[in-house]
């Protein structure tokens, strides 16, 4: 049985995990700080300067940022981030005391901070781009995940560091004086929002079969109604490459499609600019649509009820999270993969698979496309995030069927938590050369 402070932490996991982002994460990240940064200077600045780690620039430079009018990069986002902050403070809210972690007008906004981007504030921002107000660098030796927004108007100077998570900001300081200071970790372990080293299979299939659903329903219910409703968007209309439109229109409607179709729909939408919410898992929109949308398709299909998909989201959610703090909030290793490998494991609790079927399920999923690099953030995410669903679902089927990849098949250890630590170690260690290279290739470096 699962110790009651285990089963606490996997509350706070699932809840400090599944919020929802306006957009893709890296530039709606970028656009927090310079928001954030914007509130502590007090004014518009003259000047903007962007410090990102590879990861950042990586994943922020060729997605459309939502309410910007089709614009993209790093520079748009953290001008948008500026206005959205500016039209803020204009804006009816009570003015409320400068919070440790930033003004609560843009904290409790986070990664939903566009959602105040003023539509007549477009032409502002193109002009402010075109005219080189914001300027961006190479941050060497940081965390993966790394921003540092400097805002200058006339000799003021206000700047905001971000790190380790998408709205984790460790340093604030205003003309020199440190506004607030924490330590960067580098690392998600224990702290206030749950110690993710407790997570391992077995348990968390224990935790997805008898929580109390009262205390999951309203997060798990928010990830269903915001994913499907991006989803129905990428759906009815044309953005990016049409993944999801062209798999349903080319293999029809059987479930194995929608599952693929559903979750690359919303892809589709989100990374083209659409200004719909999704909820994120592991930071990432991304994979909050491929762990969540194939297991509402085939909760349908295999007609199973409310309470029993919501206990397969909570499965799916949390191996996605569990295989994704192995590796890193950032890295060359495609992030789908974690939350394909965690739908697959619901797919397969759903259908009646046994631990050792939902564990050859991952192994499986793992064993074929553990080697999917990350190359930004961009359309074509979507059409990853189907590869990766199929793959889950044919694992699913070989493992019922008793066939699973055996130790010493490249990554493949004897169970499945040695073989996760080992995908992590690759996707962490092992991979930092090709992340690097990455990035120098798509910089022209």
């Amino acid at each position: 049985m699962i110790p009651r402070g285990t089963r606490d932490d996997y509350l706070r996991i699932l809840r400090d995990e599944l919020v929802p982002a306006l957009g893709c994460t890296d530039p709606i990240a970028i656009a927090f700080a310079s928001a954030t940064a914007r509130e502590l200077l007090g004014t518009m600045p003259d000047r903007i300067e962007m410090r990102c780690s590879g990861n950042i620039i990586k994943n922020a430079r060729a997605v459309t940022v939502p309410n910007t009018g089709g614009m993209k990069g790093i520079e748009t986002a953290a001008i948008a981030g500026v206005l959205a902050a500016e039209a803020l403070a204009a804006g009816a809210l009570a003015a409320e005391a400068l919070a440790p972690a930033g003004n609560q007008r843009v904290a409790r906004l986070g990664l939903r901070i566009l959602e105040t981007m003023p539509s007549d504030a477009i032409d502002r921002l193109r002009v402010l781009r075109a005219s080189g107000m914001c300027s961006t660098l190479l941050a060497k030796g940081t965390d993966n995940l790394h921003i540092h927004v400097k805002l200058f108007a006339g000799e003021s100077v206000a700047e905001v560091v971000v790190s380790t998570t998408y709205t984790g900001i460790v340093r604030m300081v205003k003309d020199g004086a440190i506004v607030f200071e924490k330590a960067e970790t580098g690392s998600r372990g224990a702290d206030e929002s749950g110690d993710r080293r407790l997570l391992n299979v077995r348990d968390i299939i224990e935790f997805s079969e008898t929580v109390d659903l009262d205390e999951v329903r309203p997060v798990i219910s928010n990830q269903i109604e915001r994913n499907t409703a991006i989803s129905d968007e990428g759906l009815s209309r044309n953005y990016g490459m049409d993944v999801g439109r062209t798999l349903l229109k080319i293999y029809g409607n059987d479930v194995r499609t929608r599952a693929k179709a559903r979750a690359a729909a919303g892809s589709d939408a989100r990374m083209s600019g659409c200004s719909m919410p999704v909820v994120i898992n592991s930071g990432s929109g991304n994979q909050g649509l491929t762990a969540s949308l194939p297991v509402v398709e085939y909760a349908k299909e295999l007609k199973i009820g409310e309470d029993r998909m919501h206990r397969a989201l909570v499965l799916s959610n949390l191996i996605a999270i569990h295989q994704k703090t192995r590796i890193g909030s950032l890295s060359a290793y495609c992030g789908a993969v974690c939350a394909a490998c965690g739908s697959g494991a619901a797919i397969a609790w759903m259908d009646g698979g046994s631990y050792e079927e939902i564990c050859g399920t991952i192994t499986n999923t793992i064993a074929n496309i553990g080697g999917m690099v990350c190359d930004g953030a961009k359309p074509s995410c979507a059409a990853k995030i189907a590869s990766a669903v199929d793959a889950a679902i044919m694992a699913w089927h070989l493992s019922a069927e008793g066939k699973v990849f055996g130790p010493g098949e490249g990554l493949v250890k004897d169970d499945i938590e040695s073989t996760i630590e080992s995908v992590g170690r690759m996707g962490s260690i092992g991979m930092k050369g090709t992340d690097a290279e990455i990035l120098d290739i798509m910089i022209g470096a």
